[in-house]
């Protein structure tokens, strides 16, 4: 699968819990990462999600918020995973980022340089990837 999106992830399902709207649907990555996405009932079940099944989640790198200071911060968004920057890449007005996780999987994020400079982000630094749930899409092998 060929996609824009910079974040792709496989994972398993390892919770599933369907509601009167949406189905919230827990993937489990490496190590002890898990993503959570929000879905239609009824793409649920035209992809047929079932607890133990294979899943792609995939998050563009402009929706992937990037949080380095964590203390005395609640927030409503349910993914945060937390890493170290491994590559900082900076263009004309935005800057890539990429925080390799302690399972070695890879969150891509695109921010402006002013945010960079005002969150103090370097190689190396720690630093979470913050994303909602209903940013997730999930796709299964047909």
């Amino acid at each position: 699968m060929k996609i824009s999106a910079r974040n792709k992830f496989q994972g398993t399902i390892s919770a599933i819990k369907p509601g009167s709207v949406n189905t919230e649907v827990e993937i489990t990555l490496g190590g002890n990462d898990k993503i959570i996405a929000i879905v239609t009932n009824a793409s649920a079940q035209n992809l047929g999600l079932t607890s133990g099944k294979t899943v792609t989640a995939l998050v563009k790198a402009s929706s992937v918020l990037v949080l380095t200071d964590a203390e005395g911060i609640a927030l409503s968004a349910r993914n945060v995973l937390t890493g170290k920057v491994s590559k900082l890449s900076n263009g004309q007005i935005n800057s890539e980022l990429a925080i390799t996780l302690p399972s070695g999987s890879v969150v891509y994020a695109t921010i402006t340089h002013d945010a960079v400079n005002e969150l103090g982000i370097k190689e190396g630094a720690n630093a979470s990837a913050v994303f909602k749930a209903s940013s997730v899409i999930l796709g299964v092998e047909s």
